[in-house]
């Protein structure tokens, strides 16, 4: 089993199409341009819409900010960065309204088909566990992770990854801002 780091100061952020926010892609898994698995980190600078990702399933967790209005068909969804992640169809292209400023969110996207996906923070759940077929920690502050014997410390904005079909379970020992992300 391979581990893999990224850390968000290290990427790039790319504004959107439509001016309204960025985003840091974190990982295209398991290839950038025909990716099925994507981690990002956005920043939402005014309200606007979600860019449409037809065939995607989303989940989306507010980590800065006072959080957001999400407006997805089945009614509006109050967001905060203590809220547990939301999960809807990319086909959606929620509205997203700001509730007091800006905000900076993990985005999880998984092609459908491919497995269950699973979003979540460490605090209410910190271990990971085998099989899966790729799974992450996202650390919104310093945290480690334990991956079986072996310790991994995490910086604030660091994401620690690995396709871990045969891979000891991962557990997240301060998870207060951590994210686990799971691929089954």
């Amino acid at each position: 089993m391979t581990l893999h780091r990224v850390l968000l100061s290290t990427v790039q952020a790319v504004t959107w199409r439509n001016g309204g926010g960025s985003t840091r892609e974190l990982l295209a898994w398991p290839q950038r341009q025909d990716w099925q698995v994507r981690v990002s980190v956005a920043h939402i600078g005014q309200d606007g819409p979600f860019s449409a990702f037809p065939g995607v399933s989303r989940y989306f967790a507010v980590l800065e900010g006072a959080g957001v209005r999400l407006h997805l068909p089945s009614g509006t969804v109050v967001l905060t960065a203590g809220s547990v992640p939301v999960a809807f169809d990319g086909e959606a292209a929620p509205g997203c309204s700001l509730i007091n400023g800006p905000t900076e969110d993990l985005n999880l996207m998984v092609r459908r088909g491919l497995g269950q996906a699973k979003l979540w923070p460490a605090a209410q759940a910190p271990l990971i566990e085998s099989p899966s077929r790729w799974r992450a920690v996202y650390a919104a502050a310093p945290c480690t992770v334990k991956v079986g014997d072996e310790a991994h410390g995490l910086a604030a904005g660091e994401l620690l990854w690995s396709e871990a079909v045969a891979s000891p379970d991962w557990q997240v020992l301060d998870p207060r801002q951590a994210w686990c992300l799971m691929l089954l």
